[in-house]
């Protein structure tokens, strides 16, 4: 025993070198899911009483709950809307700041500030962008065009489409960092071979930049998709769900249940049912999409 320790062979040298990360890994990622799913089979409420086993009962509320799927819903159309809408936004400012200025880190600045800012803080500077009284936005069409005052905030279907715009200004930044790199890592000499052959800039943006650009368009629609369904800190800071729960997130809806109505084996179970929506829509893309690269 003690002599594979002091001249141990290649896989107990292997094991014995990734055996840290893998505990470490056991302790911040397997552990949690594992505790979670556990407790999402328990009736815990921590107002009183023990612990009671309740099994399936739970996701069977959770499937006939209509704030869950009103949530669920919610969350689904924000990944939808905000995930393309980053993307695109984000590809225009990785070109942008990928030009061959003379001094290119204003731009690159520009693009670090709104990934830099916290998620709540780009939440309260637009929901004072959106105030009714107050509002940079309605003062600008008061001015412009002599618009009366609009409630964006008080009206869901404004109210949803003003968290998608804060969102999208938000995480563009990180799609444009990304999308940057891979940028850089396509050589010139295509697009120099391609003006000889006489292609326009539009066909070599179609036939070069983009199946060039593609695996880094993979990784920033997986990392912003899945942080997209867990979406929490703008619709807080700017709806509080509000009006009524018309923009109440999951991530709200699980909050809510575990921090405010100290549900924890309820909210356990949501959390789950929200781990397996993330699951499924990164699967499809590494399928789908990754497939195709």
């Amino acid at each position: 025993m003690f002599d594979k320790l002091k001249d141990p062979g290649e896989k107990t040298l292997a094991f014995l070198l990734l055996a840290p990360a893998f505990v470490l890994l056991a302790l911040i990622v397997v552990y949690p899911i594992g505790k979670l799913i556990w407790n999402s089979f328990f009736d815990l409420r921590l107002s009183g009483g023990a612990a009671k086993f309740v099994g399936i009962e739970n996701y069977a509320m959770a499937l006939k709950d209509p704030d869950f799927w009103n949530a669920t819903g919610n969350t689904l159309l924000i990944t939808l809307v905000t995930v393309p809408g980053a993307l695109v936004v984000g590809l225009g400012l990785a070109m942008l700041a990928n030009l061959p200025f003379r001094r290119r880190w204003p731009v690159r600045l520009a693009l670090l500030l709104p990934w830099a800012l916290p998620l709540a803080f780009v939440g309260l500077i637009f929901a004072w962008f959106f105030h009714t009284e107050f509002g940079v936005v309605n003062d600008l069409l008061r001015r412009a065009f002599g618009l009366e005052p609009t409630m964006w905030l008080l009206s869901p279907r404004m109210a949803f489409a003003a968290i998608c715009l804060a969102i999208i200004w938000k995480t563009s930044s990180f799609m444009a960092l990304i999308l940057l790199a891979g940028l850089q890592m396509i050589p010139k000499s295509l697009y120099e071979a391609a003006e000889v052959d006489g292609a326009s800039k539009l066909q070599q943006f179609w036939q070069i930049t983009i199946p060039m650009l593609m695996p880094s368009i993979i990784v920033a629609l997986i990392f912003r998709t899945i942080t997209a369904l867990q979406t929490f800190d703008i619709p807080v800071t700017m709806t509080h769900g509000g009006p009524g729960n018309s923009t109440q997130t999951l991530a709200m809806l699980i909050h809510a249940t575990t921090i405010d109505y100290l549900d924890v084996g309820y909210g356990s179970t949501l959390a789950v049912l929200m781990f397996l929506i993330s699951l499924v829509v990164t699967g499809f893309y590494l399928k789908r999409i990754g497939g195709n690269a």
